[in-house]
């Protein structure tokens, strides 16, 4: 039965290693095609799920959020309880709730929190190798932290930007200007375990694994705090660090409203 349009606002937990990220692709599997498939054998439409993010390939989110619209009558428990008993066991509904029909997960959004886990230990435990980057190596955590010091605030992130993330050509908007209010490394629950995380208003394509590459350079020796420095001020991938593993980042927390 339909009726008037509601908009739906989901939270999501998933573990990314079986995905092509998060977004839609031909021949590819991902999360928001999978979750769509499922909310068209319940309300018999054909619905767009917008996500407040597109997480690439092997991400994993414990907090995504996502909305759509719909004309079904199913009410958000019936709709919490029938996606779960569909969806694969990696991809978990957490919260199912009616939004204002202004509500867009990604435009209304106001900050993320990302998470990104390693190991530095000689050997992993294989039970973590899909959940934390293993690099076995020296980690000196003080000029890591005078790094993340560094971070702090409104800067233009050029230096750890992907390409693709934006159109450069494009005059309008803020570019590649991101504002980070926390940056923390911080031991992980077993020993030579670490666990980076970033809050910020908005982050670029790869922007947190480029950080994480580059700062393991420091903490390893490989660049000193002032080369970090220069390189966060040249404005010039070229000069950061590789891209970290997919497999370590997490989503946390998708924030709308004043930030913590």
């Amino acid at each position: 039965m339909s009726g008037e349009e509601r908009n739906i606002r989901l939270c999501l937990a998933y573990d990314g290693t079986g995905y092509s990220g998060w977004q839609r692709q031909p021949e590819a599997r991902t999360v928001q095609a999978t979750v769509e498939a499922c909310l068209k054998r319940m309300t018999s439409e054909e619905l767009t799920l917008h996500g407040a993010g597109r997480t690439d390939a092997g991400v994993h989110a414990l907090g995504m959020v996502a909305n759509f619209h719909t004309r079904t009558s199913i009410p958000v428990h019936g709709l919490w309880r029938g996606l779960n008993a569909m969806l694969p066991a990696d991809i978990r509904i957490l919260k199912v709730q009616e939004a204002d029909p202004r509500f867009h997960s990604r435009y209304s959004a106001t900050g993320k929190a990302y998470r990104y886990d390693l190991y530095t230990g000689p050997v992993q435990q294989p039970t973590r190798r899909l959940y934390e980057t293993h690099v076995p190596c020296r980690f000196a955590l003080d000029p890591v932290l005078r790094c993340l010091a560094l971070l702090r605030g409104t800067h233009d992130f050029s230096s750890f930007e992907a390409r693709g993330s934006r159109n450069p050509a494009c005059t309008n908007g803020r570019g590649a200007v991101r504002t980070l209010f926390h940056c923390s490394c911080t031991p992980g629950p077993e020993p030579e375990s670490w666990s980076f995380r970033f809050l910020g208003d908005g982050f670029l394509r790869h922007m947190v694994r480029n950080l994480v590459g580059t700062l393991l350079l420091v903490a390893r020796g490989q660049m000193t705090t002032d080369e970090f420095s220069t390189v966060l001020q040249a404005r010039n991938r070229s000069l950061a660090g590789p891209t970290a593993p997919a497999r370590g980042l997490f989503l946390e927390q998708v924030f709308y409203g004043p930030l913590p």
